[in-house]
């Protein structure tokens, strides 16, 4: 028997917002709530932006994909030096600069003369090659940017971290405390290595903080850290997580797929799960790349939608005239994608723990099928690898939950990127799938339509927004894309562009969809809530069900407290920096395991031999 993986609690931080509690996701379908929904997540973002939740336009404006704004960094005025060459008018050129200034290696055809203190003179014969302090438009005016002026490193003691960590930090801490439940007090009935994390980003951390800085200080004269090499790496966010917020002993790991990273930590957690190599898993990614040099990088392929060629799709005048928050236009007439960044974790459990500690159920995750794209000419274009995640993703729908279901109550969260390739190359993988599995009208959504593409998080910002559908039943339109471009499969899809309401149990899975640069694929399924619960009835009775319904009271109960407190801005992090730190003298070791302080449950050394047939 395998343990069924089931999400017990998700949170995280992206341009919309807050994820708990649904409230990034409500503001994509803001226009659809109550007014009391409404003023939730205006108070949310109010408290994220340290704003007022009256300002409401101020809020809304300030979310989302929209034009870089100077106070993340000036895209009218990026630094980009020039090289030049420069020869003397005369026989030389005299100029004059610190000691401390004099280059280690002194040119050949320069001659130094000490003047005043400290300074040096310095005649110049022949040629000096030089490099201008320089700046230039980004071409790229547009990116899915946190809500403007929530800055997740003023909430702990950040110590200098990249912001990807500070991200991290914060969506760890929200997801855990969504759960409702004492996860010290729970983390002690497990032993350690029954604990694992799975969480990391596609290019690691490429601001200046990080390798971003690494990089590019020596060049512009400035002095490397002693941090920006060690958390610049890819898989710091689950590092940071085991280190100062659950003390992981456990399974721990970041897997990198370029976009389909997420969804790749999301398949090592559910082997865990389902193998009972571990039944608590906290999976997660986060990614901050809208920084000038990877915008400039991702433009230099093609592979952005610059200003100048929205002007040219829309026919505009000017480019005073773009309108950079419909920049990202899925399966429409489009020119490319729009940078984001995010950050999401969740919170899996087997479903064993779930069901005996009283947890919230919002999802279970069966299997994440994985795939490469064979031979390749470039090796950043698409191949045929997404037809076999999607086709296996979709057969087990139809094992597990039966073929109306997967015909008639499944959508889809299209990776969706906005690149003219894209919407061609993946409509025909969801239409070929579609018209094998009998599929007449698929619901294909795709959330970068409002967020961006935050690149390794973007299978979590796509999870948390399916999420969503199933507390408030409405599918977020591709509300951005005019109409359907006329090169796009359709012929077995449904594409909503504007938001569609379906109620909240009427889909009962759905198909999370990533195509990354390479050739990284990958397909999610997740069963939704009630059909969660029903699959659990057949394995547990209806009597012990009940039980947990009861115990799930308490659970929601401080769950909502959370969410409370977030609402009135009195929540931190949880960062545990020097806490508990423990040495090979504080272990007990013996022939059969390991105990440590502080942990109720030691780890064993009674492994399974899987290979008895050769002892």
């Amino acid at each position: 028997m395998s343990h069924l993986p089931v999400i017990v609690g998700f949170g995280g931080i992206s341009p919309a917002g807050r994820s708990s509690f649904n409230q990034g996701y409500k503001r994509l379908i803001f226009d659809t709530l109550s007014d009391k929904d409404q003023q939730d997540v205006l108070q949310d973002l109010a408290v994220l932006t340290n704003s007022h939740a009256d300002e409401r336009q101020a809020l809304l404006d300030a979310t989302l994909i929209r034009k870089i704004p100077t106070s993340f960094f000036d895209a009218n005025r990026v630094l980009m030096n020039k090289a030049s060459k420069i020869h003397p008018a005369g026989e030389s050129i005299k100029f004059t600069l610190r000691k401390r200034d004099l280059p280690t290696n002194i040119p050949d055809n320069w001659t130094l003369a000490d003047t005043e203190a400290g300074q040096v003179e310095v005649t110049l014969t022949g040629a000096l090659d030089l490099i201008f302090n320089d700046t230039r438009v980004l071409p790229v005016q547009s990116a899915g940017m946190l809500p403007e002026g929530f800055e997740p490193g003023s909430l702990y003691q950040s110590r200098n971290h990249p912001r990807a960590l500070q991200m991290a930090i914060y969506a760890a801490s929200d997801a855990l405390a969504s759960t409702g439940l004492d996860i010290d007090k729970l983390l002690d009935t497990l032993a350690p290595d029954q604990i694992a994390v799975f969480a990391s980003n596609s290019i690691g951390q490429l601001d200046d903080l990080g390798f971003g800085g690494l990089n590019k200080y020596p060049a512009i004269g400035k002095r490397t850290t002693s941090k920006q090499m060690p958390l610049g790496y890819a898989q710091m966010p689950a590092d940071f997580v085991n280190a100062y917020m659950l003390g992981n002993l456990g399974t721990t790991g970041g897997a990198l797929g370029a976009c389909a990273t997420f969804l790749y930590n999301l398949r090592n957690a559910v082997e865990a799960i389902r193998t009972n190599k571990a039944e608590f898993v906290l999976v997660g990614g986060s990614d901050a790349p809208v920084t000038p040099e990877v915008i400039e990088g991702f433009r230099a392929m093609g592979a952005l939608a610059e200003d100048k060629q929205l002007q040219a799709l829309d026919k505009l005048a000017s480019l005073a005239d773009v309108d950079h928050r419909s920049a990202c236009r899925p399966f429409g007439d489009n020119c490319g994608f729009t940078i984001g960044e995010s950050s999401q974790f969740i919170v899996l459990m087997s479903d064993r723990l779930a069901i005996e500690t009283g947890a919230q159920i919002y999802a279970s995750v069966p299997d994440v099928y994985v795939h490469a794209d064979g031979y390749k000419k470039s090796i950043s274009a698409p191949g045929v690898g997404n037809y076999l995640t999607l086709g296996k993703a979709a057969s087990l729908v139809e094992k597990l939950l039966g073929s109306e279901a997967l015909q008639q109550h499944s959508m889809i969260q299209a990776h969706g990127t906005s690149t003219p390739q894209n919407r061609v190359t993946e409509s025909h993988v969801l239409n070929e799938v579609g018209k094998a599995f009998n599929i007449n009208d698929w619901t294909v959504t795709a959330v970068k339509t409002y967020l961006g593409h935050s690149q390794g998080t973007a299978g979590g910002d796509q999870l948390v927004s399916t999420l969503g559908v199933w507390e408030q039943g409405v599918i977020p339109g591709i509300v951005t894309t005019q109409a359907v471009a006329s090169d796009v499969h359709q012929s077995h899809l449904e594409l909503p562009l504007q938001h569609k309401e379906v109620g909240n149990q009427f889909i009962s899975n759905a198909l999370i969809n990533s195509k990354g640069f390479g050739g990284n694929n990958a397909t999610a399924v997740l069963i939704s809530p009630t059909e969660t619960i029903n699959l659990l009835q057949k394995r547990y009775g209806a009597a012990e069900m009940l039980e947990w319904q009861k115990r799930s009271e308490a659970t929601v109960a401080q769950a909502h407290e959370y969410n409370q407190a977030a609402l009135k801005g009195t929540t931190r992090p949880t960062y545990r920096y020097d806490y508990a730190v423990l040495a090979g003298e504080d272990l007990e070791i013996t022939h059969s395991g390991i105990k440590v302080p502080g942990r109720s449950l030691p780890v064993s050394f009674d492994v399974s031999n899987a290979y008895e047939d050769l002892t």
